[in-house]
């Protein structure tokens, strides 16, 4: 790399780095490795040429895009040419073309690459009072987002089966690994919403390798299937899930810990079509489960000592698998990434990827905060934390070189004043007050009925013509 776009880019990373909060000399301001970023984005964008949307400004802006409320190009164009005014350079174009050419350039692994590491940064740093037992418990869940109907779009993202063609949209199924004591996302795997190996559990299949002994996996109901969890006792991996629905538990078997609580044998199911055989073969004949029915439910684990882990500690940790809900919610609908905006299968995954790092960099931001005020970061708002940070974005990036402590402060000392309230059992009716506009749903492809409404302006024009 020529030294002048070394310079500039040593640079950028500082200001990218003030901009979430990483000067504040706590463990957690090395989130963002400064040294490591300019040495991911010199590998990844290799040689080039200086130009208006470098690497490095085209990583920020598209950031910047999925955190603020706008998410249009043509708001991420004016959010750089005001960059430059600030910075004394020359003004840009509005033209929103070279932003998404720009953005189409830019490596998917980097966007991954540095989502990750800021996620497993902050699950590294936190401190030990954070963790259940000193252990790490990670949330397992899975959800869906749309994008636009483009022939690319439904091709490697094909809209749900009973759908007509031209009436639905694109559907992409994403699973998340989140971390339960500071809420950052550890891993994802993303892919088609319809078709076969396209569900929750086979793109968890994909991640399992990423879960590390000692870790305790909390998951709804949906993935208590015999080989998922034998392959997450293999590596180490405690679970606590609810029963599945298909499998009957009867408490007058095995042997008893207590009240509805006992550990049984199960025994390995006949091999599935989708697994092969070197595979099966792998997985062990029988697994020793803990079955309790707790708080109106029946949970099953792997945390076998009734001793070490009561039947009202477990009711307790699987409660809290809520938080992965709460999170996905974040993401989908406060940064607003529930209906992408991008036409090409490979923009879409950039785009969800980027939605992920600017979520685990907010998260990094929460976690100083709950450090610096001795709180929880479960404890502190994620929307509340978004607003403050896009409130400090242009004093944080574009301040003075020297490190800016104050504002840093202020903006920390601020969010954890906005804690949550402590609304422990609260529950709410899934249903919506606010009526729906009384608009016909479309019932065939909009080309057609743009040409059926253009006949009948043609017919009154003729009409009125006599």
């Amino acid at each position: 790399m020529h030294s002048n776009n070394k310079k500039r880019l040593v640079e950028q990373v500082r200001r990218f780095r003030a901009r979430f909060v990483q000067s504040v000399g706590t463990v957690l301001s090395e989130v963002i490795p400064r040294q490591s970023l300019v040495e991911w984005v010199t590998e990844e964008a290799g040689a080039y040429r200086e130009r208006i949307y470098g690497p490095f400004t085209t990583l920020v802006l598209f950031i910047e895009q999925v955190l603020g409320a706008d998410h249009s190009c043509q708001d991420t164009v004016a959010r750089g040419l005001s960059a430059r005014v600030a910075l004394g350079q020359s003004p840009s174009s509005l033209n929103t073309g070279p932003y998404c050419k720009a953005r189409s350039r830019l490596s998917l692994s980097l966007l991954e690459r540095l989502a990750r590491e800021v996620g497993r940064r902050v699950c590294a740093g936190q401190p030990a009072a954070w963790r259940w037992r000193n252990r790490e418990v990670k949330l397992i869940d899975g959800t869906t987002v749309s994008m636009p109907d483009t022939e690319a779009n439904q091709a490697s993202f094909p809209q749900h089966r009973e759908q007509k063609p031209g009436l639905g949209f694109p559907v992409a199924r994403l699973v998340a690994i989140v971390s339960l004591s500071c809420g950052a996302v550890l891993e994802w795997a993303a892919g088609p919403g319809e078709g076969q190996k396209t569900g929750e559990t086979a793109l968890l299949w994909r991640l399992k390798a990423r879960l590390t002994a000692g870790d305790v996996v909390i998951a709804d109901r949906y993935y208590a299937g015999y080989f998922l969890i034998a392959a997450l006792v293999a590596l180490g991996v405690d679970v606590v899930m609810r029963q599945h629905h298909r499998r009957r538990t009867d408490f007058r078997r095995g042997r008893r810990l207590g009240t509805r609580d006992h550990m049984v044998v199960w025994a390995r199911p006949q091999r599935p079509d989708w697994m092969d055989e070197r595979t099966y073969e792998a997985i062990p004949e029988t697994l020793t489960i803990r079955e309790v029915r707790t708080g109106g439910v029946t949970l099953v684990t792997t945390l076998t000592r009734a001793r070490d882990v009561s039947r009202q500690e477990l009711r307790e940790l699987y409660g809290r698998r809520w938080q992965v809900e709460l999170d996905l919610r974040s993401i989908k609908a406060v940064m607003q990434m529930d209906i992408l905006r991008c036409k090409t299968p490979a923009m879409v995954e950039k785009e969800i990827a980027a939605h992920l790092l600017a979520y685990n960099l907010v998260r990094a931001v929460m976690a100083q905060a709950a450090d610096a005020h001795d709180l929880l970061p479960r404890q502190l708002s994620f929307k509340a934390a978004l607003q403050l940070l896009n409130a400090f974005e242009r004093l944080l990036r574009y301040g003075p070189r020297q490190p800016l402590t104050g504002p840093h402060t202020h903006l920390l000392a601020g969010l954890a004043r906005r804690k949550l309230p402590h609304r422990p059992g609260r529950v709410e009716p899934r249903a919506v007050k606010r009526r729906a506009k009384p608009h016909d749903l479309l019932t065939r492809p909009r080309h057609v009925l743009r040409e059926r409404l253009y006949r009948r302006k043609e017919r009154y024009e003729r009409a009125c013509l006599r």
